[in-house]
């Protein structure tokens, strides 16, 4: 029920809430090239004492709050000089640069953002972002791929209509209904995971086994017919609907008529969809400015929360990031509420532009809480940023993300009736008794997801592939151990069971978003996400601050790359420095370690340190063989992508191995073009 008041509507459910902050971090950096990415491992000796982080910020470093206007005209200079740019990146005669985003900080350091295109055609994973100084001098460079892009033919073995059926089929698999084909197979170069061929892309539409739209994306190779990937591009989140008390929306008023429409934030609109799952359904709107009464059954209560939610996520990203909405370019997105029926989800689509919220089970419990909200919206930053492949480790990546922003706006929020915490999902109740959908502190307690980083995450969901990143983030923010946050207790262990201090939510969460916006790209895996924080890190606070030392602490902590610090000390070393060569596509080849004086069996922690020259390490598979021939996966083939070298320290649970004999390391390059050799490498025996 409505009454006529004042244009900032109101919800009656909820209760007030303390005024938000609105201070935005200072930033500082370095200019610095971004390092090749390495596969993580867990560290192989005593870390330093993790340092107390109190470094201070570099001013010249803090990103500029640009103003779409200003953002376009940067958009344009860079539009202009793209082909001087290309010449200076040494890309190809057939290569050529379009503008995606671009980023600037206050000492006028400029990041702009790039897709490619080889001989017209778009080019898939050639995504890079150039980091040019105030004197137009390129300072750094971040690539998706490192492959030349050479396709060897750019001409097509296979009809497109092969493309259109193997496409169709792959978007009928787990249930899928009315498969169709939304966008036909067009011509591109695939150049996100391996070399780099002429291949078809085709989007097949229709409805998720739940009921959640369909647009995946399948990519054939277009000389052989094989499948090569495919991702969905409709992006899952689940969340809760939470009772965020008296909150105020701002609301657009014409004539007699009130709607939700946020003049202030874009021009953000909220529809009712009233169970549809098409269009955009019907603007809310009345004759006052109050919205809900508070309970699912009224349909406008869902909306405020949307409208609410979306408007939050909005100020977050202006005052903490300083950027002017999803894409940059102060246009807002828009909210759709009311999807479906009983649909127990919420996701973000692009090809709208919008967020959209089901009601969950019994049409009871809508899926418009604040972290929700954030959750999707980020899904779209993600998109217009890094544009993290929703498949493998850059998918659980992607989705981390949606999790860790979602946290920091309920955080930023400061509402008394819906207090900042690192649990997704927590007053929804979708497991029906009342735990949580996802923990940050500690993945695993959901039953799904992963705690730490293996060599096999990428196969797996990437609502769950996204644990170890949101564990990562909680031991950046607050550290290990045991403490109680707004009244909720964590207990957070590290993959090596070495301690991680916290640096503080609010520096974590700036250089994540550094990392997102000007390190990470479309095929960035965990490895990769470790360099882009750390060079992000190294840029807002320096590579000898206490907050770099923390990242890597964080990392090691989660089993991604090592401890500062870490000499191989902490244990008894067994190791070999003669060069193998590893013969290109060959049969594998074995580097050999002779163990005694040890008793009994092998520990549970034993720690393998590979340092193997590579051009390629996405070719390599690399394994720990054990005196009885029991062979250990440390590396898969297919992993890496397109880095240079593998230099890093693996975990093994040998336990039910007897430690002395002879132990190998065999090695396999499973593709043809590059080269290497083993370098040496070592077992060391905590």
């Amino acid at each position: 029920m409505r009454s006529s008041s004042s244009r900032r509507g109101t919800s009656h459910r909820r209760t007030p809430h303390t005024p938000r902050r609105t201070a935005a971090v200072a930033l500082a950096g370095v200019a610095a090239l971004i390092a090749a990415a390495v596969q993580g491992g867990t560290a192989i000796a005593a870390p330093e004492k993790a340092p107390s982080a109190a470094s201070k910020a570099n001013p010249g470093s803090e990103s500029v709050r640009l103003t779409p206007a200003q953002r376009a005209a940067l958009i344009r200079e860079a539009d202009a000089a793209k082909a001087e740019t290309a010449k200076d990146l040494g890309l190809g005669a057939k290569e050529k640069l379009v503008v995606r985003d671009v980023l600037k900080d206050r000492d006028g350091t400029v990041h702009t953002r790039y897709e490619r295109t080889y001989d017209g055609l778009p080019v898939l994973g050639g995504d890079l972002v150039v980091e040019s100084t105030k004197a137009d001098a390129t300072a750094a460079v971040v690539k998706a791929t490192r492959a030349a892009i050479e396709p060897a033919t750019t001409k097509t073995s296979v009809s497109a209509a092969k493309a259109r059926q193997q496409a169709l089929k792959a978007g009928e698999a787990e249930e899928a209904r009315d498969a169709r084909i939304n966008r036909a197979p067009r011509k591109v170069v695939w150049a996100a995971n391996g070399k780099p061929v002429v291949a078809y892309e085709t989007v097949v539409g229709g409805f998720q086994h739940d009921g959640t739209p369909q647009e995946l994306h399948v990519v054939t190779d277009a000389t052989t017919g094989e499948k090569l990937f495919e991702w969905e591009a409709i992006e899952t989140g689940t969340g809760n609907t939470v009772y965020s008390g008296t909150v105020d929306l701002t609301t657009t008023q014409s004539g007699s008529t009130y709607n939700l429409t946020d003049g202030a934030r874009g021009n953000h609109k909220t529809y009712n969809l009233n169970r549809g799952t098409s269009g955009t359904g019907t603007l809310f709107s009345g004759p006052d400015d109050v919205w809900g009464n508070g309970t699912p059954s009224n349909l406008e209560s869902a909306g405020a929360d949307a409208h609410y939610g979306a408007a939050l996520t909005w100020d977050y990203y202006k005052n903490v990031h300083g950027r002017s909405g999803i894409r940059g370019d102060g246009v807002g997105a828009y909210s759709r509420v009311h999807y479906g029926n009983n649909y127990v989800n919420a996701f973000w689509s692009d090809s709208c532009f919008c967020m959209t919220y089901g009601d969950g089970s019994g049409n009871a419990n809508p899926l418009t809480s604040i972290d929700v909200a954030a959750h999707e919206m980020t899904h779209g930053l993600t998109s217009n940023t890094a544009g993290l492949n929703y498949s493998g480790e850059s998918g659980g990546l992607n989705e981390a993300t949606s999790d860790i922003f979602g946290s920091t706006v309920e955080f930023y929020a400061n509402n008394s009736s819906d207090v900042g915490d690192y649990l997704i999902g927590e007053e929804i109740n979708i497991n029906g008794d009342g735990t949580p959908l996802r923990y940050m502190d500690k993945p695993s307690k959901d039953g799904s997801s992963k705690d730490s980083w293996y060599s096999g995450i990428g196969s797996i969901d990437v609502h769950y592939s996204s644990g170890p990143a949101n564990h990562f983030f909680y031991l950046l923010s607050e550290g290990s151990g045991t403490k109680t946050i707004n009244g909720v207790t964590y207990n957070s262990a590290t993959s090596d069971g070495l301690p991680v201090t916290g640096i503080g939510r609010d520096k974590a969460e700036k250089i994540w978003f550094r990392a997102l916006t000007t390190k990470f790209t479309s095929t960035t895996n965990y490895a990769g996400a470790r360099t882009g924080t750390l060079a992000a890190t190294g840029e807002l606070y320096g590579t000898d601050s206490a907050e770099y030392k923390a990242v890597q602490h964080a990392w090691a902590g989660i089993n991604v790359g090592t401890r500062p610090g870490d000499g191989g000390g902490g244990g008894t070393s067994f190791e070999n420095t003669a060069d193998v060569a590893i013969p290109d596509r060959g049969a594998a080849v074995t580097s050999s370690v002779t163990v005694s004086g040890r008793t009994g069996n092998a520990p549970s922690n034993l720690q393998v340190a590979v340092d193997i020259v590579h051009t390629y390490i996405g070719d390599l598979k690399v394994d720990l063989v054990a005196p009885d021939g029991t062979a250990y996966t440390l590396k898969g083939y297919g992993t890496g992508g397109s880095a240079d070298n593998l230099n890093t320290t693996y975990t093994v649970n040998a336990s039910s191995e007897v430690a002395n004999g002879v132990w190998k390391l065999r090695v396999q390059d499973n593709a043809a073009v590059d080269t290497g050799y083993i370098n040496s490498w070592k077992l060391t025996f905590p």
